[in-house]
């Protein structure tokens, strides 16, 4: 199996694995526009997701509807926030995605919630959860292909 079969066979798995284990956001998120793919135990003392680029850049391979193109992209290193009443390793990203049609209808902010380092879910109305954030430049995202 070539590089990119096996590449691209891991990420279908995530991605199914993934789609799997999806639920409604309930009260973990209530209010928060996203959803949940872990099981939140509550607790507090999270550790850090140390490779949370990675983690982002394959859910948003499969995420977006076209991957390719992106632009403007950006990332704040994971901070904990307050999310749902909990205690959660937050990164913001900004980006300005291409539209099915191929054009482009401005930049948007998300927040990324990690529980137990691992990538739970994606909000998107992420305006008081990432007031503040530093961002920097995020190049991996720009350069994702289908």
């Amino acid at each position: 199996m070539s590089g990119a079969s096996a590449r691209f066979l891991a990420i279908a798995v995530l991605a199914s694995s993934l789609a799997a284990c999806v639920t409604d956001s309930g009260d973990q998120g209530a209010g928060q526009g996203g959803l949940v793919y872990t099981d939140d135990r509550g607790v507090a003392d999270q550790p850090f997701p140390v490779d949370y680029r990675a983690q982002l850049l394959a859910f948003l391979r499969t995420y977006l509807n076209n991957p390719a193109g992106i632009r403007d992209a950006a990332i704040a290193e994971p901070a904990q926030r307050t999310v749902g009443g909990r205690r959660r390793y937050v990164s913001c990203l900004r980006y300005n995605a291409r539209e099915i049609d191929g054009s482009y209808r401005g930049g948007v902010q998300r927040a990324v919630v990690y529980v137990d380092a691992r990538l739970d879910r994606m909000i998107e109305k992420a305006d008081d959860i990432c007031a503040g954030a530093g961002y920097a430049p995020f190049p991996e995202l720009e350069k994702l292909t289908r």
